[in-house]
């Protein structure tokens, strides 16, 4: 089981237990009475993994025990869930997000954001609160999130005359079935639904490694602007050009925050560590300011609060942040920015973003030697460094055009490795570290 920022991840069944969690769902609510003098009210959702609906009622039943009323969202996606949180003490959803169907997991949420690193450490050694003499209380809740999008697309009269596209949607049986469908048509496009809006599963969890063969096949064959692909729980975003062609996750981020730049008027934006040049240089050509935070949707979050920032997100996830509305990565947010975005804003994005290009990819290894490789990585390409960057993991900076960053991944045991240059020379750069680290690898193993 994985347990960071991102929430605790692990196989339901194996690693994560009913036992598991029921006993972090406890530490969560133990907390939420701890940090907070009252009675408290706590908000519960699930994506639609075959495990959610068992881990559901054992969360449930955890808070209830400890006297915490309890809002039940059922299936939602987790921008809806975050959105809706605001009206709460605490949130936790239940997914696994982008991970394979066999996991499962706990997201937690406070202040209608994701929980912090100083936040989790105290979470994780709080001690429960029992015996309790009285119980909390089960509702369903019903989230207002589709008029509150709506609302935010009429205070722009620009994005307001770009209505009028046609869409393909891939949910892939996910939380965002439904949902993506009638906000999209609600805005004033054609919606074409890969599944039919039925909610099976149509594909793997994660649109960032899948082919998404039907999403392109309904986008070429309608002949369509877009096609939208959504992970298990909603907070990423691929898109599909009207070739039928994948864009890359960095182009995503770069669309969302060009068209908020544009008509939302923000000036200040963070992005994690492993997001690509294009995006900082956009930013710097209009006057705005970019900040670099740690990989991880609560790190990006964090450093937003503190610079008071706009908007931003994870490259290497497509993950939009738009802090005012919600404080997660938002893919139905992302979709309906990029459907109402304009040629002008298009062209600019890709003559800046067709500069580079990004390679991303991992390698398994065990947390006993995840400190020792990264200090071998460091020494064997400190001398291939015009700069280093130990924010998160290790940025080995070569020229204004490339790099290279090696971290531990939040959610998964791996190594991720990211690498961007120019189109002539990320082959060659990537087959360069890929020896390299095979060869360390293998050394330390």
């Amino acid at each position: 089981m994985k347990i960071s920022i991102s929430g605790a991840r692990g196989i339901y069944g194996k690693d994560l237990d009913l036992h598991e969690i029921y006993r972090l769902s406890c530490l969560f609510g133990s907390y939420l009475k701890k940090s907070k003098d009252k009675k408290i009210k706590c908000l519960v959702a699930c994506d639609t993994r075959a495990s959610g609906d068992i881990i559901k009622k054992i969360v449930k039943s955890s808070l209830m025990e400890q006297n915490i009323d309890v809002y039940d969202l059922n299936v939602a996606p987790t921008p809806i869930v975050f959105r809706e949180s605001r009206k709460f003490d605490g949130s936790i959803i239940i997914t696994a997000s982008h991970n394979p169907f066999e996991w499962n997991g706990l997201k937690f949420i406070i202040d209608g954001r994701g929980i912090f690193e100083k936040e989790l450490c105290e979470l994780l050694s709080t001690q429960t609160m029992f015996p309790i003499t009285s119980y909390g209380v089960s509702r369903n809740f019903l989230s207002n999130y589709e008029n509150d999008i709506l609302e935010l697309i009429q205070k722009s009269k620009e994005l307001n005359s770009y209505h009028n596209k046609r869409i393909g949607i891939d949910a892939g049986g996910g939380a965002a079935s439904g949902y993506a469908n009638n906000i999209l048509k609600n805005i004033g496009h054609v919606v074409y639904d890969v599944n039919g809006n039925k909610g099976i599963f149509s594909r793997g969890p994660d649109p960032t490694v899948d082919d998404l063969l039907q999403l392109k096949s309904i986008v070429k064959s309608n002949d369509l602007d877009y096609g939208f692909a959504f992970d298990l729980d909603g907070d990423r975003l691929v898109v599909v050009n009207s070739n039928g062609e994948k864009l890359n996750s960095d182009i995503t981020l770069l669309l969302c925050i060009a068209n908020m730049l544009y008509n939302f008027q923000g000036k200040k934006f963070v992005t994690s560590i492993d997001t690509s040049i294009s995006i900082q240089n956009f930013v710097k050509n209009h006057g705005c300011y970019l900040t670099y935070s740690k990989v991880g949707e609560a790190n990006v979050v964090q450093k937003m609060i503190e610079k008071n920032a706009n908007a931003g997100g994870e490259g290497s996830s497509a993950g939009f942040i738009m802090p005012n509305f919600n404080m997660c990565r938002d893919a139905i947010l992302a979709s309906v920015l990029i459907s109402t975005i304009n040629k002008k804003i298009l062209k600019e994005c890709f003559e800046i973003s067709d500069n580079y290009s990004q390679i991303r990819t991992k390698i398994q290894i065990g947390s006993k030697l995840q400190k020792t490789i990264l200090e071998k990585l460091y020494d064997e390409f400190k001398k291939d460094s015009t700069e280093i960057n130990t924010l998160d993991g290790i940025k080995i900076i070569i020229d204004e055009n490339s790099w290279i960053l090696f971290r531990i991944s939040n959610t998964e045991h791996v190594l991720r490795i990211s690498v961007e240059s120019t189109k002539s020379k990320i082959n060659t750069l990537y087959r360069n570290v890929n020896k390299r680290i095979i060869k360390l690898h293998d050394q330390i193993k």
